[in-house]
């Protein structure tokens, strides 16, 4: 008898559409929430890139750079607090008109999200097969969702800046043995003085000659910028570096530090400064210890994101704009739960944990600390664990992720 034809099993393409509209679904529905987590922001104005322009136009004028100051209804008085290395970069931009500074900040930082957002997100799609266009476009539009990224645009701040001469270091760089590795971490140090722990972490991975290259460069950069301004330079380190008082009230509920959650404790007496130190020394010690462990078994990533967060909560003053460091941690936390393995009890669980802790972490830096919330203008004691909870979401967080960010077995590169 002849054989019987068979019809090719029906694949596909009902399955495939299928699956399409879901993914255009997903996009769609994360872009359209997009403007309501921003609308909040939107009074913010560009205070911080306005600040620095008229900080500008004020030195240019032949005034003190240090001296300019902006009254502000919840810091009371807003300053210039870069380094001047930061003020010759903005020097340029004041120049211009301020329509036009405000639009190349923001198409910089927006080009930085998705350039950076790639640079961690590909290698996690090359190792596990995911679909590119759909993966990278959900990572960007969750990246652009999150509360210190919103902060970020909406206060024209020059954090991304920093956060692509940090990861281009770390994550290529260092990792490839380039002779240049540990320019970006130094440079970001000479802008802004939080990217110093990322020296620190060089160190502590005896990672001798990206360390040397960073401290000189940092020390040129600052070395270039007193030769410029000589007087801003001396003024900034001999006096308005340790003016602690310039840089905003440390016990403001945007300020995510360690620092803040003692102050928010005991305002509006100051907090044992001996109890801060101590955290500090402890935090620090054990986060780069693990961060140091990471970056021994090659997983550059949690290193950093490690590093990253441990800055954040050791230093006095970290304004919620500042901590990125979540965002690679969240991408630590998805990779590490697909290559979790499925099939023993203890295994699926720990698959279940990752994956909660990622969602838990995107979900809370997404609502974030301030947006939504007034927390007034007064300073204001934490006086119950709900408010405790509210008020320091990041540093807890933080906390969180500092002891149980995974180090992966099979690390990310680039």
């Amino acid at each position: 008898m002849p054989a019987e034809s068979v019809a090719p099993p029906a694949v596909a393409t009902d399955d495939q559409r299928g699956r399409l509209v879901r993914r255009v679904v997903t996009v769609l529905a994360l872009a359209a929430v997009l403007p309501v987590l921003y609308l909040p922001g939107l009074n913010h104005n560009f205070l911080d890139l306005k600040i620095y322009m008229s900080a500008m136009d004020w030195w240019r004028a032949g005034h003190p750079l240090y001296d300019y100051v902006q009254p502000d209804r919840v810091q009371g008085e807003l300053y210039f607090t870069y380094p001047p290395f930061s003020a010759l970069l903005l020097w340029p931009f004041g120049l211009l008109k301020l329509g036009a500074t405000v639009a190349i900040f923001t198409l910089l930082t927006v080009l930085a999200l998705v350039v950076t957002t790639r640079w961690l997100v590909e290698p996690v799609i090359a190792r596990h097969g995911l679909p590119r266009v759909f993966t990278l476009t959900v990572a960007v539009l969750l990246v652009f969702a999150v509360e210190s990224t919103r902060e970020t645009i909406t206060f024209g701040q020059i954090n991304m800046l920093l956060v692509v001469l940090i990861l281009a270091d770390l994550l290529f760089a260092v990792p490839g043995g380039k002779r240049w590795g540990g320019v970006g971490v130094g440079l970001a140090t000479a802008l802004k003085l939080f990217p110093g722990i990322f020296i620190v972490y060089l160190l502590v991975t005896r990672q001798w000659r990206a360390a040397v290259v960073a401290s000189v460069t940092a020390a040129a950069a600052t070395l270039l910028a007193a030769a410029v301004a000589p007087r801003a330079s001396w003024r900034f380190w001999t006096h308005e570096l340790w003016a602690t008082d310039r840089v905003g009230r440390p016990d403001y509920t945007g300020n995510q530090s360690l620092f803040g959650l003692l102050n928010r404790l005991t305002v509006p007496e100051e907090p044992s400064r001996l109890l801060w130190l101590a955290l500090v020394a402890l935090v620090a010690g054990y986060g780069l210890w693990r961060a140091a462990r990471a970056a021994r078994s090659g997983d550059a990533l949690t290193g950093l994101a490690l590093t990253g967060l441990v800055g954040s909560l050791v230093s006095p003053i970290t304004w919620t704009h500042h901590i990125y460091w979540f965002i690679p941690a969240v991408v630590v936390l998805v990779d590490a739960a697909l290559d979790a393995g499925r099939g023993t009890a203890e295994e699926r669980r720990l698959r279940w944990w990752l994956f909660v802790l990622a969602a838990v972490t995107t979900a809370a830096v997404s609502y974030g600390v301030l947006s939504f919330q007034d927390w007034g203008v007064a300073p204001v004691r934490t006086d119950s664990p709900a408010e405790f909870l509210f008020r320091n979401e990041y540093v807890l967080l933080a906390l969180l992720l500092v002891v149980t960010l995974p180090v992966r077995r099979a690390p990310l590169r680039g």
